[in-house]
């Protein structure tokens, strides 16, 4: 018996569903993310993994790059006070997390024309601490990472003016960028830079 109200099951049933198949196809590469991605696949038995009030939950983040550049989209996170990849929450009824990483990514850099790239397959897992702000206490996400690519690089528009954006190399992005998991995120494009470079 579900411990969900009959409606609200079926929602969740397909958001643990997605999920847990996106987790399923998911290879670490490295201890810390093996341990990560254990934590992440061991949500959908505790309830609602995408839920916001739980004190670890999911949420998805993208690169967006510019192949024939080599070149990396970064956005100001004003609340980390630290340049970052795009990405975020779930919206209600969203079940798919590619999905959620490309509509995050549309709304916070206004490019229309975003793809996987070079497929759809997750980068990287992250568990990642967030301190406490606002109303929301301190939580960890479990944050699953895409690279999306764009056509239009000249095209990107900000969502707002604090959340600036900037292109830049692969090693510039990694010298300023003050997170490791997000260097190790860009360490994985670089290599995907090298393996499909035409």
């Amino acid at each position: 018996m579900s411990k969900w109200p009959r409606g609200l099951a079926m929602a969740v049933d397909e958001h643990v569903d997605a999920l847990v198949e996106v987790l399923a196809g998911h290879r670490p590469l490295t201890d810390v993310e093996a341990a990560d991605l254990e934590r992440a696949r061991a949500l959908p038995a505790a309830g609602d993994p995408w839920h916001r009030s739980t004190a670890l939950h999911v949420t998805v983040s993208a690169l967006v790059v510019h192949p024939p550049t080599r070149r990396v989209l970064l956005r100001w996170h004003a609340r980390q006070q630290a340049w970052l990849q795009v990405g975020g929450h779930a919206d209600p009824g969203e079940v798919d997390p590619l999905a959620v990483a490309s509509r995050e990514a549309r709304e916070e850099t206004g490019l229309a024309d975003l793809t996987p790239w070079p497929g759809p397959e997750l980068v990287h897992v992250v568990i990642v601490p967030v301190a406490a702000g606002g109303r929301e206490p301190a939580h960890e996400h479990a944050d699953l990472r895409y690279v999306l690519a764009t056509s239009t690089p000249d095209a990107v528009r900000p969502e707002n003016p604090e959340a600036r954006l900037r292109w830049l190399s692969v090693a510039e992005a990694g010298a300023l960028t003050p997170e490791p998991n997000v260097r190790e995120t860009l360490s994985r494009l670089d290599r995907l830079f090298d393996l499909h470079e035409s």
